[in-house]
């Protein structure tokens, strides 16, 4: 062999070795794992189904047929604002890569999102970032309609869509840091210098239920009563299009809980599981409920029962056995029953579509319910060291905050709104209906 191909062959040599060092970084960058991709991107038009057809049919048949446009139209309407304000700056308040234990920072407007980026899961998988963007979007957006539940009949639109602005920027995106984001208050553990585990909290106990459920019940008693309530009877004018909405969130949830998993896995088959035996429980124990209250087992009853063990079972749908969704679906149900029927009658708040009842009550009783059904005596996931009294301990915390939080939100994002545009319709318009006072349109012919 010449002296030149010798020559030649060592700077080729030396030229790949130099290469090296970014061939082996290019050959470590993570790729989206296909699979676990479609799941989420399934997952993420699941939840858009609840929201749009689903909640907007279930919070609509609930109310006056007069009232049925303007509700559905609110719920649409916010869900859009807060899509927007998501990819704007809420990604960024909420899982921004700067950031200390209450809010983050960075990626406004997307900064530095492209479609190589990733965003990590539970396991050393990744899938895309923008994916992982419009999951977290969807949660967001569903929060904050289901406030709505509370105050349909009488909140002009125009408020609605301030109280949503402010209230997603100082409510949801920081409770959505605290407990999801790494370095989270709630999801480090540790909170207020103790030895407490993490807060468990799967698919949104805390961030979506107790956030929307409080938000609901303040911001009703800052709006007042309908008009005639409670003297006057205000029947769901169409509980077949409430029933076709709760079927519709029924199946949108396997998105919200099992795409909570971030990948198709044990974790997500765990909480699919967890998704059908909690929320049948909770069904039929309402119906129960209300045949041991001395009424009929109604298709109402029904309904109200199925969401509430899905609210139920949102924090512990990958963190229990499905024996352990089974008895917390049952239980939350019952005491949601009673919250509706007996607690708001008694402390005399209009809460129009029992948001906090169902979502507020029924997020507390998952939430809390959840350190027990994690002990892995009771077929929960928990580890062998797992100590019940220390984690429900912090799940209490984890209420405890987002009980507070959500409240003084809500009463500032409510009086922004109130100096912004008022947050009542006139009597006339209330009367009339707000599908043509606010809308100029009718539901029906």
């Amino acid at each position: 062999m010449n002296r030149k191909l010798l020559c030649g062959a060592g700077a080729l040599g030396a030229s790949l070795f130099a290469a090296m060092p970014a061939f082996a970084q290019a050959a470590a960058t993570p790729v989206p794992n296909p699979g676990n991709n479609a799941w989420m991107m399934t997952s993420t038009l699941l939840v858009l189904l609840m929201i749009l057809p689903g909640l907007a049919l279930f919070y609509g048949g609930l109310t006056r047929s007069k009232n049925m446009l303007s509700t559905m139209t609110q719920i649409g309407a916010v869900a859009c604002l807060a899509m927007l304000l998501w990819v704007i700056y809420g990604y960024g308040l909420a899982f921004g890569p700067e950031g200390n234990a209450f809010i983050s920072w960075g990626k406004f407007f997307l900064a530095g999102v492209t479609p190589a980026s990733t965003a990590a899961t539970f396991t050393s998988e990744v899938i895309s970032e923008y994916v992982f963007i419009c999951f977290q979007m969807t949660f967001a957006a569903i929060t904050i309609a289901l406030v709505l539940g509370s105050t349909v009949e009488r909140i002009k639109f125009s408020a609605v869509m301030v109280f949503g602005l402010v209230w997603l920027t100082i409510t949801y995106f920081p409770i959505a840091h605290m407990v999801w984001a790494a370095g989270g208050f709630l999801f480090a553990g540790k909170m207020f210098g103790t030895d407490l585990p993490a807060a468990l909290d799967f698919a949104g106990g805390t961030v979506v239920h107790i956030n929307a459920g409080v938000s609901a019940l303040v911001l009703a008693m800052i709006l007042g009563k309908r008009k005639g309530y409670p003297s006057e009877p205000m029947p769901p004018h169409s509980l077949t299009l409430t029933m076709v909405g709760t079927g519709l969130l029924w199946v949108g949830w396997f998105g919200f809980n099992a795409g909570s998993a971030l990948e198709a896995n044990g974790s997500a088959g765990l909480a699919m599981i967890n998704t059908f035996v909690a929320t049948a429980s909770a069904g039929l124990f309402w119906m129960l409920a209300e045949r041991f209250s001395g009424h009929k087992g109604s298709a109402l009853g029904f309904c109200s029962g199925i969401v509430a063990g899905l609210v139920a079972v949102t924090p512990a749908a990958g963190n229990s056995g499905p024996f352990g969704a089974i008895v917390l679906g049952a239980v939350a149900s019952i005491i949601c029953f009673f919250a509706v029927s007996k607690l708001k009658p008694a402390l005399g708040y209009d809460d129009a579509l029992d948001a906090f009842g169902v979502h507020g009550i029924g997020g507390m009783v998952g939430a809390v319910g959840t350190g027990i059904v994690y002990a892995p005596s009771l077929g929960g996931p928990g580890a062998a060291d797992f100590s019940m009294g220390a984690q429900v301990a912090t799940q209490v915390i984890a209420v405890l905050v987002a009980i507070v939080w959500a409240a003084v939100g809500t009463v500032i994002a409510a009086y922004v709104a109130k100096a912004v545009t008022g947050l009542r319709v006139a009597p006339e318009v209330e009367q009339e209906g707000l599908d043509i006072g606010e809308h100029g349109e009718r539901a029906y012919n």
